[in-house]
Formats: structure tokens, sequence, C-alpha cells
């Protein structure tokens, strides 16, 4: 069952919108975040270094404290020792690297290089400890075209309390901007090859219904990170322990996947993120996942597929017949299936043109991973949830822990779940559609009631049995296989789940045609089981 992890928060829409002005018409759009959030980042380590600080000093005069000591010399040795501070996911910042140090010297002619320098130290003394955060800083504002009053503005609007880690503990402040940037100008940071930002609240229900409680997660198009950050929030909110799972990730820019790192330093995980194009260039050959949760670029040409060798692991069959240069989703999918662990489960984001696409070397692929018991459920989303693309998206979910055998999941793997949310969500703007908690726990409560074994629930009213899976008219529908090959394998969910009752269906014209086709097709054959029986019936008279 979903938690609630909505919360009273605080709104700084406005705070940013006054940022992004100090930086327009120095810096494009598309570029604003990758300014504003190393500063937030730097200010974030500061902080903390200055709460833990101030915790031991306090620390020092407790006398029911394990610190507690009024020797000089013992407290400065405390107050130095960067396991006090690595303890607690900071570290020992000197004193040109603090927040305060830049606000303090915000209005100096050479603020640029102040604030290049600090990234440089603080660079430094991150990959003392963690190496693999080397480079997560680079100097960016010297070569840029801000002028130092525009620096100096910027500083002191995120000194505003609202964007303090400190003030605002648990806020997630750095994916809230990251968020605001990337939704608000959305088309300045371009769609092309349908490479967007993920919106949380699709985040959200990709995780809720795989549920990563504990293992390898892995996201080989893993942008900033939201995928992990949200698997981080689910563990949290159902009182599991970060130390049970462990990132894995790959990216192609180099700028995004700086920002990754920040998201996942700021919040203490264990991770490998690496650099690279994940379909030529896989970093990762040899990793099993016990999750994967990514939105890959969609719809992507010419990727090159005569550069993958003969003989790629990845592939379920020949490269010329299970490839297509025209279109990169299935090489995705491959892709993915090949990093499951054994009773690994993998939830993806992908264009509805892979539900029913004709095209050989991707309909093979879908066929195959079909008739192999690969898919385990395919959610249509509505429209409008992406700022980024208005290519209409669903959700794959497949799995290798189809057999029932692990305790708590029921055998299904001669049957695919299909769930149509293209109706559910709210208008959050004119452009901007989002998921209620009442969206979300029905997709979820449905999966979960259709994939698991049913359990004896303990409450005030004595136990009970968990409820089991039933079709629901017009949302969901558990096909067979072999329902799935006579639709010639589309596995668009408004084929199989009919449609409500109502007046105003709102289902999208392309499912209701399909469905219209295939209500006709089961029509025409028992027209003709009807013809056949009148003229038996003539032979016998």
């Amino acid at each position: 069952m979903i938690k609630n992890q909505t919360k009273a928060d605080i709104n700084f829409e406005q705070e940013l919108w006054k940022a992004a002005n100090e930086l327009r018409g120095a810096v494009a759009e598309n570029q604003y975040k990758d300014y504003i959030l190393p500063l937030i980042f730097l200010k974030h380590l500061s902080e903390r270094y200055e709460v833990r600080r101030e915790a031991l000093i306090q620390a020092f005069k407790d006398e029911s404290s394990d610190y507690y000591t009024t020797d000089t010399e013992e407290q400065n040795y405390v107050l130095e020792d960067p396991d006090e501070y690595l303890s607690k996911n900071t570290y020992i910042i000197p004193k040109e690297v603090t927040w305060q140090y830049l606000q303090d010297n915000a209005e100096q002619d050479n603020i640029k290089v102040l604030v290049d320098d600090a990234f440089d130290v603080l660079d430094n003394t991150l990959a003392e400890y963690r190496p693999d955060l080397k480079g997560i800083l680079p100097r960016i504002f010297v070569k840029s075209q801000l002028t130092p009053k525009q620096v100096a503005g910027l500083i002191n609007l995120l000194a505003n309390p609202k964007l303090s880690e400190k003030e605002n503990p648990g806020s997630d402040i750095l994916g809230r901007v990251y968020e605001y940037y990337i939704g608000k100008f959305a088309i300045a940071e371009g769609s092309g090859a349908g490479q967007f930002f993920t919106p949380s609240s699709i985040v959200r229900l990709m995780v809720e219904m795989i549920e990563p409680y504990q293992g390898k997660i892995f996201d080989n198009a893993c942008g900033s990170g939201g995928m992990f950050v949200q698997s981080l929030k689910f563990l949290q909110a159902h009182g599991g322990d970060k130390k049970n799972i462990s990132i894995y990730g790959q990216e192609r820019y180099d700028g995004t996947l700086r920002l990754c790192k920040m998201n996942l330093a700021l919040r203490d995980l264990s991770f490998d993120v690496r650099l690279g194009d994940s379909l030529l260039q896989d970093k990762f050959p040899d990793l099993k996942a016990d999750y994967i949760i990514v939105n890959p670029p969609f719809n992507v040409s010419q990727w090159h597929p005569e550069d993958l060798p003969e003989n790629d692991p990845r592939l379920f069959g020949p490269k010329e017949e299970f490839t297509t240069d025209g279109n990169a989703n299935f090489m995705w999918m491959q892709t993915f299936w090949s990093h499951l662990s054994d009773t690994g489960t993998a939830s993806v984001v992908m264009a509805n043109g892979a539900m029913t696409s004709n095209n050989k070397g991707e309909k093979n692929v879908r066929q195959h991973m079909v008739d192999n018991s690969m898919v385990d459920c395919i959610v249509r989303l509505p429209d409008k949830l992406f700022l980024t693309t208005g290519i209409p998206a669903c959700i794959f979910i497949l799995s290798k822990n189809r057999d029932g055998k692990d305790g708590k999941h029921r055998e299904r793997k001669d049957e695919v779940l299909f769930i149509d949310m293209s109706k559910l969500g709210r208008m959050e703007s004119r452009k901007l559609r989002v998921f209620d908690e009442a969206d979300l726990q029905k997709a979820t409560d449905t999966y979960h009631a259709w994939r698991n074994k049913p359990t004896v629930i303990a409450s005030d009213e004595g136990a009970k049995q968990s409820a089991s899976y039933e079709n629901i008219d017009g949302f969901s529908y558990s096909a067979t296989i072999a329902e799935i090959a006579k639709q010639d394998y589309k596995l668009t969910p408004g084929i199989y789940v009919g449609t409500e009752a109502v007046e105003d269906d709102g289902i999208p014209f392309e499912d209701k045609m399909e469905t219209l086709k295939a209500q006709l097709q089961k029509q025409f054959t028992k027209g003709n089981e009807l013809q056949q029986q009148i003229l038996e019936n003539f032979e016998k008279l």
C-alpha cells in the first residue's frame, strides 16, 4: 500500500524565478540549473558542516554526553577530526568554501573567481574521501558571460531561508529546484530524441508498483538521478534502510551526470554511476540488477546498430532481425532484460508506439518478449504528463520473477496485466497533468492484487485475507498470451480492458478503434459460426 508522502512544504518558485532573471541574457535557459544547482550543493554542504560543528560544541558542554570535556586542546582535536563529520555525511569545509564567506564577499569585483576557487577546493575535499566525485564541480563562472553584479544577485537570492536545508530539513531542495528549472524551461531544455525529465508522479508510480526494498537498483539512462531518489523515498516511507540498496547508473551527458552525483552524494547513498552511451558503450556488462527503473530516450533513430557486435549478448536473436536503425526502443528493452537478475524486475517508461509497432526489428522483439513470458504488466498513461514532450507514453513492467516460487508472488507466466490510466490524473495547469494519491493507489493496488499471493491481514475486525484480483471494465484486464497472440501481439491496454458503462468514456481514439476492431472480429467469428450452423440445419431438412 502506498504511504502518503505528501507533506506541507515550502514554496520557493518566486525566488527561483528571480534567480533565473539574474541569469537571463548571459546564460541559455537550458543551462540555468548548471549554475544554480552547484551553488545550492555548496550551500547545503556548508550548512551541514556548520550544523555538525555546532552540535559538537554543544556536546562539549553537556555532562551527559560522551563528548563532554573542558579541555580546549581535546575540543579542537575533535572539531578537526574528519571522521566526526563523515559519520554525518558531511565534510570539514575550509572557510573560503563556506556559504557565509561567499555571501560576505558577494559584492567583490572578483566574486566569479571566488566562486570557482570555492568549487575547486570543495571538489578536492570531496575527492579526498570519495574519488568518484572528482570533477563534480567544474570552474564555470569565470568563463561565463555573467557579470559580477549578476553573480552577487544570484548568491543573495539563494541565501533566502526558503532555500536552506538547515532551515527546512527533509525538503529535498536540490531535487525540487532541478524539477522547477526543467519544467519551467522545458522547451529550452529540449526534447530531441525523446530525452526529457520524468515527472515525480510517474516515477512514484513506477517505484510503488515494483517495490525496491533491497538489492541492486540500476538506471542506465539515469539523468540527474530522480529514479534513485524516489526509490530512497519509497524505502524510507516503508521503514527500510538505505544500506540495503546499492545504486548503479549510466548517463550519456557529462553535465547531467555531475548533477546526478550531487543528488546522490547529498543523500549519502552507495552508488556507482558512469559516463557513456548505454546502447553502444554498456559500462556495466556483467551487472545483474534486482530492479531497473528507467525512462530511456524515446524513438531514437540512426543510433548505429551496425556498430553492435554480431554476438552481442543482449540480443534475443540475429542482429538484422532484432534491431532497427529507425528506432532504438526495443534495443533498450533487450538491454534492460540482459541486466536483470534471475528474480529481477524492470519498470520502463516507453513511447506508446512500442506497444503496436509493426516494424520487423521491433515487432520481433515484442513478440519474443510476450511468447517468452518477459512482460508482466503494461500501463497506459494519460496525456500531458510530460512538459517536455507530447509523445504519448506507457510503462512496461518486465520481470524474471513470474514463476511463483519466491513465496510472495503467484505464478503468472501465461498472463499479462493491462492497466489503462488514460482517464486518471488532474490538470495541475493548462499544460500539465499530475496523478493524485488515489490514482497511484488504484493502479498500484490493482497490480499488487494481481501479482501477489493472497495474504492474511490482521485488523481490528479480526484476520482477513487480502483482496484478490478481479478485472475492472475500462481499467484493467489480465490477458493470456494466447489472447495477445490473437491480437497480433499488440499491447495497447484499450484492446483488452473494454469500456466503462458511462456516457462519455474518454478513451483515446486510437484505443477505442483497437477495441472496436477486436469486438468486430469476435462478432465476425460468431457470425461465421451461426452461418455454418444454419447451413448444417438446411442439410438435415
